[in-house]
């Protein structure tokens, strides 16, 4: 039996926490829905990338979402229906600190980040659910880029320097 908190790529989710860590209320999913814009991946498609621009956030509506970190595939993780994709970016305005790739046929809606932010303005009550699944986010977050320096502190040169990862 794995502890709670054990990643695991085939997993949903957190064990224990399944399908929840970026799932939407119902009231939350019906103004995103108004407030986007539909659009269709087909398996394998890139919703976003990894250090690049923000472009708003995205509610799975059908289909799964896989959410990775560069090097570290043993920390994908995969979010369907319901999942809102994209938060931490949005909030910030930083570039996407993960990779959204669709796993299936999968269709969300797309609400640009200016639009998102005007919701979060006009709907505190949408906004302190957004910022409470925001900090489960980061927190998946800082696990994944602590294991990565992890990863660089234990990968030595044969001459004692570190290896960047």
């Amino acid at each position: 039996m794995r502890p709670g908190g054990m990643w695991h790529k085939h997993c949903i989710m957190n064990v224990g926490e399944q399908c929840l860590i970026l799932k939407a209320s119902d009231a939350l999913k019906a103004c995103l829905i108004m407030a986007g814009k539909k659009e269709h991946f087909s398996a394998t498609n890139t919703l976003f990338w990894e250090d690049c621009d923000n472009a708003g956030v995205f509610l799975v509506v059908g289909g799964t979402v896989c959410m990775s970190v560069k090097r570290l595939p043993r920390l994908d993780r995969l979010f369907g229906s319901g999942s809102l994709l994209g938060l931490p970016s949005s909030f910030t305005g930083r570039p996407y600190t993960l990779t959204a790739t669709a796993t299936t046929e999968t269709d969300v809606m797309h609400v640009s980040r200016e639009d998102f932010l005007l919701l979060m303005l006009e709907r505190p009550n949408l906004c302190r659910e957004a910022t409470e699944m925001l900090g489960r986010e980061m927190t998946f977050i800082q696990a994944a880029l602590a294991e990565r320096l992890r990863q660089a502190a234990s990968a030595r040169t044969p001459s004692g320097g570190v290896v960047v990862v």
